[in-house]
């Protein structure tokens, strides 16, 4: 039988700027935050676009849990080396794909003019189970901002009142897919930035009932995503070119 054919990895030629759009703190630190590192490492500059700021996630009341998981998110961010942290304030657990949301995306994309654009999956079904709803919206309206963004006659007033010219992001790329594409390979470094962006979220994680500790499977899922790309580790991802 023939070896299985190893993933390409990610063409990243000219990237100088990249937007990860996502439901939630702590969204990007189940192994998307490997390629995160590399990538501030190399000079790339990368945004975070947290849909929500995570208030439903936790028992206690949204007032106190709010500002502990943007200052979780913050801590996370900097272990990746990622500076411009963004939240859109549409409320957790109950986001709705609409137009305003698109819209809340396409500006930012004008805003950060990101050569490539990362979001998390966005299927029913995802990571062993039923896929959760903010983040199945999340993905879509990040896939149809892209093509927001870039159209000059959807949401004329970002251009006529805020001044934001269209934007044609060339890349959409979604992490946590079943069946992707290509690889961005990662070194031990980035296994270990991946691994401390993680941990950084203390209080959300110390709620999630027997949740494994970072070190323990974090590290495997970049090995297997380097099994499937011939290298030692890798963060796995369905592309799209648009």
């Amino acid at each position: 039988m023939d070896a299985p054919i190893a993933l390409p990895p990610l063409p990243e030629d000219g990237l100088q700027r990249v937007l990860c759009v996502v439901a939630h703190p702590d969204d990007m630190e189940y192994g998307a935050s490997a390629a995160v590192a590399a990538w501030t490492a190399a000079g790339v500059e990368v945004t975070y676009l947290l849909l929500t700021r995570g208030e439903a996630g936790m028992a206690e009341p949204p007032e106190i849990v709010a500002p502990l998981r943007e200052t979780e998110q913050r801590s996370a961010c900097a272990q990746v080396g990622v500076e411009d942290l963004r939240h859109l304030d549409h409320p957790d657990g109950m986001l709705e794909g609409s137009l305003a949301l698109r819209r809340d995306i396409a500006r930012v994309i004008r805003q950060a003019r990101p050569d490539l654009v990362l979001t998390a999956n966005f299927e029913v079904e995802a990571y062993g189970g039923l896929n959760q709803a903010d983040h199945r919206v999340a993905g879509l309206a990040a896939v149809d901002a892209c093509r927001d963004a870039a159209n000059p006659w959807v949401f004329r007033e970002l251009a006529e009142q805020e001044h934001l010219a269209p934007w044609g992001t060339r890349t959409l790329a979604v992490a946590g897919h079943p069946d992707p594409t290509h690889a961005k390979p990662v070194g031990q470094r980035e296994v270990d930035a991946a691994v401390a962006s993680l941990r950084a979220h203390e209080g959300y994680l110390a709620h999630v009932t027997d949740h494994p500790a970072p070190e323990e499977f974090i590290p495997e899922i970049l090995r297997q995503g380097g099994a499937a790309a011939g290298t030692d580790h890798a963060v796995v991802l369905r592309v799209h070119e648009l």
